[in-house]
């Protein structure tokens, strides 16, 4: 059995993958690393390159497009290793950071995840610590009210408590690097389908933790994660998958009420930033931006407003 299985899922992000896996294989020290790569669907060459040039990578390309959680429970399904890693095809990793997360889990019996300290591109630190939304954290956070959400509510769910560099129990780790116990995994299952991309990380912490598990972030084991490389492919689908899954995840874990609430306020604020990107357009400032982002939101309002997911 392997020390640990690193699961990627890819989609028209050949370069970054290329990178990623030279990383991966250039720091896993003395690691028996098992690297699975599962493509879904790409169409810039990712399939040849990683038959070509990383034969040693378990591979699974899909014939169709099967979405980052999909594919993501396809490759932990496949895995063998004693700890699964999903870490994102857009990420590099620095220096023994892969050992070091291991020896963590060996040391510590009680820790089903943990999740490495992440750089940006530039060397600066991307925020992927956090603890669980409140109701009040998703009225705010990621929508047009968060630039004046209570200082302590945002505080609170990004975990500003923490520095950068600390080793501390959390709620959850962003899915682009987190490692979990084998056993933990077998305790829980795989990541919840319904979650096409985004909040899929924080339902799988989520259930981890109520299986009495801890949550640790490592501020001393550290990747690079270039960020958003498959997503910003499609801005309207990400806006609505993101938005979609927050309403799953207060559904699953707070009840109908709030899931009901949440959806309600969501589409409301879409509508009132259409309306203003639409009244922008007619005027002509800046109309084709304005024109574009009005379209945007409206797929997301007939998304939010008529999908019952």
């Amino acid at each position: 059995m392997a020390d640990l299985s690193v699961i990627i899922v890819s989609w028209n992000v050949r370069e970054f993958l290329a990178a990623c896996l030279d990383s991966i294989a250039a720091h896993a020290g003395d690691l028996d690393i098992e690297v699975i790569v599962v493509d879904s669907y790409s169409s810039d060459g990712t399939v040849e390159m990683v038959r070509e040039r990383y034969q040693w990578v378990k591979f699974l390309p899909q014939s169709t497009n099967i979405g980052f959680t999909r594919g993501n429970n396809l490759g932990l399904w496949a895995a063998q290793g004693r700890y699964l890693m999903l870490l994102n095809p857009d990420t590099e990793v620095v220096g023994d950071a892969l050992p070091r997360m291991v020896r963590y889990l060996d040391d510590h019996p009680d820790v089903g995840v943990v999740g490495p300290r992440t750089l940006n591109s530039d060397g600066s630190t991307q925020s992927t610590r956090r603890r669980f939304p409140t109701f009040a954290t998703a009225l705010f956070e990621s929508t047009w009210l968060q630039p004046i959400a209570p200082r302590a509510v945002l505080d609170r769910y990004y975990a500003r408590d923490i520095a950068d560099g600390d080793i501390a129990d959390v709620d959850w780790v962003q899915g682009s690097a987190l490692m979990m116990r084998r056993k933990a995994y077998a305790q829980i299952g795989g990541l919840d389908e319904q979650y096409v991309m985004f909040s899929e990380e924080m339902d799988w912490c989520k259930r981890v933790r109520n299986a009495g598990w801890r949550v640790v972030y490592l501020g001393d084991a550290a990747i690079i994660h270039h960020g958003g490389k498959s997503t910003e492919q499609v801005s309207a689908m990400a806006h609505i998958y993101f938005q979609s899954s927050k309403i799953h995840y207060f559904r699953k874990f707070h009840g109908p009420l709030a899931a009901v609430a949440l959806r309600a306020f969501l589409v409301a604020s879409y509508i009132e930033q259409w309306l203003i990107e639409s009244a922008k357009g007619l005027l002509g400032h800046k109309r084709a931006l304005r024109q574009e982002r009005a379209r945007l939101y409206w797929k997301v309002i007939r998304s939010l407003a008529f999908n019952g997911n």
